[in-house]
């Protein structure tokens, strides 16, 4: 391939190739010489490498298509869906949304059904905060370390929530909910204002105004727990339902927006998930009895790295460093007073 323009024939063989290759290595039976053969292909011309980056976000939106059942349309392309096993028709749904780069038939077809949106976005924050406006004049907030997809759907708005936190002022549609999938659960709104905070497993919704249902798990029936303004749900892998309480005047969670971190007060096990969040390495603990140790404090959010060093300053800890590299918090021993 020249360096010179491509012909329509010539990009639409290399947007096909990227279809083809992105099926393939998230087929479970990808060979070790396709994943050869395809990094040849890939490294070939850079426009390789950037179509198929277009074919994994087009890939990131179909992992994320409504758990419906499939209806019973007329188009070809979802007739052939119908006579798989339920459990294989979203690879055939990414399929279409391939097509729908080429065929314009197809993804109007994707849109009616509500397997496919109309627009799709994806924005992260790294070493600052950031504020956003979606696609259907949604605002938010990203703190540090966030990154997340809108996508919108004809009869849903959908935010993935992929890591960190964020402050959501929703913008009211009854018609067309709004929904904020973080870990296995999700959160589901109309309109209204809310932090979602995210690290690993664990997920804690703040509710500021309006009203929001949470699920702890996006496969459990119903539409899960209702927050009124200034209550709280929290949720991690394994929990049935969210445990919900109230928050107070001077509940501090929100403080990352004014680029704070509060701890008040707050056992080292309590307080580590919430440091964690910003640190390239995470604090680990030695033992549960070192997770007793109590920390407060007013921190900035962008120098938390350079608190790991100070913990043994101002707590009875010591750092040591695990296989991985993780710095680890040991409790130094009381000494037993003489009698």
């Amino acid at each position: 391939m020249t360096d010179s323009p491509l012909s329509e024939a010539e990009y639409d063989a290399i947007t096909d190739a990227a279809a083809h290759w992105c099926m393939r290595l998230h087929a479970s039976d990808c060979t070790e010489q396709e994943r050869q053969a395809f990094e040849q292909w890939r490294d070939a011309h850079p426009l390789h490498a950037f179509e198929y980056e277009a074919m994994l976000e087009i890939w990131v939106v179909a992992e994320d298509l409504p758990r419906t059942e499939t209806p019973t349309p007329v188009e070809p392309v979802v007739a052939i869906a119908q006579r798989q096993p339920t459990s294989s028709w979203r690879p055939l749904a990414v399929a279409a949304a391939v097509c729908a780069l080429a065929l314009p038939l197809a993804a109007y077809t994707g849109w009616n059904l509500g397997w496919l949106p109309n627009s799709y976005e994806h924005f992260e924050a790294s070493t600052a905060t950031r504020q956003v406006t979606l696609g259907d004049g949604s605002k938010v907030e990203l703190n540090l370390g966030t990154e997340l997809t809108f996508s919108n759907y004809k009869d849903q708005r959908r935010v993935t929530l992929k890591k960190g936190e964020a402050f959501f002022s929703v913008r009211h549609d009854a018609a067309h909910p709004f929904i904020v999938k973080a870990a296995e659960g999700r959160i589901r709104v109309t309109g209204t204002q809310f932090n979602v905070w995210m690290y690993e497993d664990q997920v804690r919704v703040n509710l500021i105004e309006g009203s929001v249902l949470v699920s702890s798990n996006d496969d459990l029936p119903g539409d899960g727990l209702r927050l009124e303004p200034s209550m709280q749900a929290r949720y991690k892998h394994g929990d049935f339902t969210p445990q919900i309480s109230q928050t107070y005047a001077n509940d501090t969670s929100l403080a990352w927006r004014q680029g704070k971190l509060v701890l008040d007060d707050l056992a080292l096990s309590e307080a580590l998930p919430l440091i964690n969040r910003y640190l390239s390495k995470p604090l680990m603990l030695a033992d549960s009895s070192t997770g007793t140790i109590r920390l407060g404090g007013i921190y900035n959010i962008k120098e938390l790295n350079s608190l790991v060093g100070t913990l043994p300053k101002v707590l009875p800890v010591y750092l040591t460093r695990n296989k991985d590299g993780n710095p680890v918090l040991n409790s130094i021993p009381q000494q037993t007073p003489r009698s």
